[in-house]
């Protein structure tokens, strides 16, 4: 449990007993506890909850929408080969949000994952609720964030894995969610069933540092 979450939940026991203490008999001697502790108690759990609902990842979503835009697209004709990338473009200038989409064989089995590695040389997993990429009908897409330097150059790869791999990435994503932190992945902490089956190079256009 998330510390945001756990403090609105002590927010919620508080209020719960601010109202227990208005319960009973008007004489506070028999009231279940009394108003002098339990009304203090009360307001200190509407200020918490307040807190943490405000601090949460549930009141900045309500608070902001999430501005998504899309990169260049390729253009493909013919019989699809392989999983790839076609948006955005090899060397194109992209937005801090935007959805990188592509296609995949028919017949393809096997999860789509797209990782990002900026300057750091580190290996970031994109998702949108800590899955794989969405699959259909020969395309595939995935929220992807930027969180880099305006001109910083990254590389977008794209893994197709195994049902280890698909866990070890979600595992990683929620981790690192709970944490509030985001220290990326080495190239030794790759898994095994992550195969890399096409890599472009894009451009922040703006500076997306802290944006998240």
């Amino acid at each position: 449990m998330s510390a945001k979450l756990l403090i609105i939940l002590v927010g919620i026991i508080l209020i719960g007993l601010a109202i227990l203490s208005s319960l009973g008999k008007k004489d506070a001697h028999h009231k279940l506890i009394n108003p002098r502790v339990g009304i203090p108690l009360g307001i200190l759990g509407v200020l918490m909850v307040i807190f943490g609902s405000y601090s949460s990842d549930v009141g900045y979503v309500a608070s902001q929408m999430e501005q998504i835009s899309k990169g260049n697209k390729l253009e493909v004709s013919g019989p699809v080969r392989t999983v790839k990338v076609i948006s955005p473009v090899d060397a194109d200038s992209v937005d801090c949000r935007i959805l990188s989409m592509g296609l995949y064989p028919e017949g393809h089995e096997k999860d789509i994952w797209v990782v990002l590695k900026p300057t750091d040389e580190k290996y970031y997993p994109q998702s949108d609720h800590t899955n794989t990429s969405y699959k259909r009908d020969g395309e595939w897409q995935v929220v992807t964030r930027f969180g880099g330097d305006l001109g910083e150059a990254y590389d977008l790869i794209v893994f197709e894995t195994d049902e280890e791999a698909s866990r070890f990435f979600s595992a990683t994503i929620e981790k690192w969610k709970e944490q509030e932190s985001y220290p990326g992945l080495l190239v030794d902490e790759l898994p095994d069933g992550a195969t890399e089956v096409d890599r472009i190079v894009v451009y922040l256009r703006k500076n997306c540092r802290g944006v998240f």
